[in-house]
């Protein structure tokens, strides 16, 4: 049975000459230097908590200090598996509790997306940075309650974006930046699986907030905008439905949408629950190409330009992105796409707008 997280994919480099981000580079230089490691409690001890927690423990800069679990079994298999103290775990009713333990510097949410703004409104008002999961909210409204909570207590607040911090991604934005494919005309992004469990939570609409295009769509629309560089201005969506009892209203299946950027740029994307083998980016301008295929998986991420194929060196991306992630927070790092939470009101807004034109047939412009 295939799953979201069977879907998901590793790292990457250009041609011959490997790339290794500035962030990579510095912890390198840094490690054991004395410098500051971030401590993370993980709320939701689910499958990609757990891969996450793995990832972790190969970090530099990130040290799992905390969970948060409603789950008593789990809160005893992690407490022994990771060293955890008594007094560093938390259930969902009392992990307001972390205001007073220095153990904890920031909280990485991972639960259904419908959870997502109360808790990270919680953590913030307890003082400790948000790291969210994506989507980062429901709609684009919850997202910028997120963003201006954080703002007014003084922490940060940052999205699961790991594929900003994925190598051979960032080798891709380096040649676009540089100008080597010319003025850029086209993106297509396809983004799908085929889903199992009928009763999981992704398919309860007041727990995920849709369907494909909360949990999978999102990545051609977040990639659309950071393999272009640009905003889009207008988008057009179309939904097909096959199987409604296992869709049922307000439920994606399959989203066909587009969008158009300046100067003429267009994209055309899938998100669809039906249909496997659909991990793939292409970006084409006029003197040259890049495509990433597969391109947002766990790994190894693979492709290749009108130069010839990207290659890679293997690293974890999770371990990538929270090391990276530590240099935001505690380094105040500017990476090369943004990962906080006006990049994931950008998103939101944009999946707003797909819904709409769903729902009207109707072009919708953006602001």
């Amino acid at each position: 049975m295939h799953s979201r997280r069977e879907f998901l994919g590793k790292l990457a480099v250009s041609a011959a000459v490997p790339f290794v981000p500035s962030f990579a580079r510095r912890s390198s230089r840094l490690a054991g230097g004395g410098e500051k490691v971030l401590k993370v409690a993980i709320m939701g001890l689910g499958s990609y908590g757990t891969r996450m927690a793995r990832a972790i423990e190969s970090c530099r800069r990130v040290k799992l200090t905390g969970i948060i679990t409603g789950t008593p079994a789990k809160r005893e298999a992690w407490q022994q598996k990771y060293r955890i103290p008594s007094a560093n775990c938390y259930d969902y009713d009392d992990f307001d509790g972390i205001r007073d333990n220095p153990s904890i510097d920031a909280v990485y949410i991972i639960t259904p997306n419908a959870l997502h703004h109360d808790q990270a409104l919680r953590v913030a008002a307890a003082g400790k940075h948000v790291i969210s999961e994506k989507p980062m909210a429901l709609t684009a409204i919850q997202g910028q309650q997120m963003v201006d909570a954080c703002d007014r207590a003084g922490v940060k607040l940052l999205v699961g974006y790991r594929m900003h911090f994925e190598p051979l991604t960032l080798e891709v934005l380096r040649m676009r930046r540089q100008g080597e494919f010319g003025t850029l005309r086209f993106f297509q992004g396809q983004s799908g699986f085929r889903i199992g469990d009928p009763t999981q939570w992704r398919l309860n609409r007041k727990l995920s907030g849709g369907g494909a295009m909360m949990d999978i769509g999102i990545y051609a629309i977040n990639g659309a905008r950071y393999m272009t560089g640009l905003e889009p201005l207008w988008v057009t969506a179309q939904q097909t439905k096959t199987d409604p009892v296992k869709f049922p209203e307000g439920v994606d299946e399959t989203i066909q949408f587009q969008m158009g950027f300046p100067d003429g740029v267009v994209a055309s994307c899938l998100s669809t629950y039906n249909m496997n083998f659909l991990d793939r980016f292409y970006l084409v301008g006029d003197k040259g190409f890049a495509e990433l295929h597969p391109a947002t998986g766990y790994g190894p991420i693979r492709g290749r330009t009108h130069q010839g194929p990207l290659t890679s060196t293997a690293a974890t991306q999770q371990t990538l992105q929270m090391d990276a992630m530590a240099g935001i927070i505690l380094d105040g790092d500017t990476p090369m796409v943004p990962a906080d939470g006006t990049e994931g009101v950008r998103d939101l807004k944009i999946i707003d707008a797909i819904y709409e034109s769903c729902r009207t047939g109707q072009l919708c412009r953006l602001e």
